[in-house]
This record gives structure tokens, sequence and C-alpha cells, in this order.
């Protein structure tokens, strides 16, 4: 099977469970910056130290690929069984915020995205995640959405921001004041 089927050569593209939209439709820029956020998140995982919450990392990547599916099958008859994001995912992000922000110095000042790179990735990956959330809060206007979706991609923003600052912190670095 080729890679490419042409099909979207006229500027088109088609969804899950049938009919095809504009590339710019503004379901497709949902889930397009969703899939941009779960890259940025891989690089971010990829960069030293690898091991640093890595399984969460990879957790979030999954949840960001059932995010993006749910996004691109507007029919709800048509999506996978149990394919839905749940709460409880919303929760797990909130429990691992938790954990770096009581162990993190309080922050008096806004900060600068720096420090090292695995930490400079994770910044850039929350504000790509803040971009997804934006087009799908867009398309929530107009289109039916699960919530738990937006909600999700806002606490995901802020895990990204203690996940940067406590990887700083883990290799020696302090926050950078604005």
């Amino acid at each position: 099977m080729k890679i490419y089927t042409k099909t979207g050569d006229a500027g088109e593209t088609g969804l899950f469970g049938g009919g095809r939209v504009p590339k710019d439709d503004p379901r497709v820029c949902a889930y397009g910056d969703v899939d941009e956020t779960n890259a940025a998140i891989g690089f971010a995982a990829s960069l030293e130290p690898g091991s640093f919450e890595s399984d969460a990392l990879q957790a979030i990547q999954r949840d960001l690929f059932a995010i993006g599916a749910e996004l691109a099958t507007p029919d709800p008859s048509k999506r996978r069984a149990g394919g839905a994001l749940e709460p409880d995912r919303v929760s797990a992000l909130e429990q691992l915020i938790d954990k770096y922000e009581g162990a993190l110095p309080a922050l008096k000042n806004f900060i600068l995205p720096a420090g090292t790179p695995k930490a400079a990735a994770l910044h850039l990956a929350r504000t790509t995640c803040r971009r997804a959330e934006r087009s799908v809060v867009s398309l929530a206007r107009d289109e039916q959405i699960n919530a738990v979706i937006i909600h999700y991609l806002n606490r995901l923003s802020d895990l990204l921001f203690m996940l940067a600052r406590g990887v700083n912190q883990q290799a020696g670095g302090p926050d950078i004041a604005w």
C-alpha cells in the first residue's frame, strides 16, 4: 500500500466514518493541532533524560491519539467502542501536576520558557497544546464535542509547564524569571 493516495490533492480530506471536508475545516484543524501536540511531546520525550516521566508521556501520547480519533469522527455512532476520553484521564494529569507543584518552589514571577533542551521542548509542547485547546474550543462552538477533551487539553498544558520546571530542577537549573 502506498503512503500517498492523491485523494487530498483537491484540498479535501476524509473523516473517520465517512464524509469529506476541506483541509482547513475547523474539525481538521482541531485534530491536526492535537496531532502536532502529540509529535511535540514525542520529541520532548526523546530528549535526555529519557527516563524522565517516560511512562506518563507515553500515556499522554496514547490519550492524544484517542482524542484525535474522536475529533476525526463526527458521527458518534461510528466511533470506536470505548474510545471516548474518560474523566479519569484528566484526574491522572491533575495528580501528576500536584506531585510536581508540591516539589517545586512557588512561582513569584513569570518564567522564561527555557532551560535544558528537554524543558525547552516541553515548553514548546505546552504552547502547541494551548493552540490545540483553542482549536477544539472553536470547533465546540458549532459541533458537539466531548467536554472532557477540552478539560484534558487545559490540564495537559498545565502539566507540561510543571514537567518543564521539574526537569530543569532535576538538572540543577533554576527557573529564569522574566
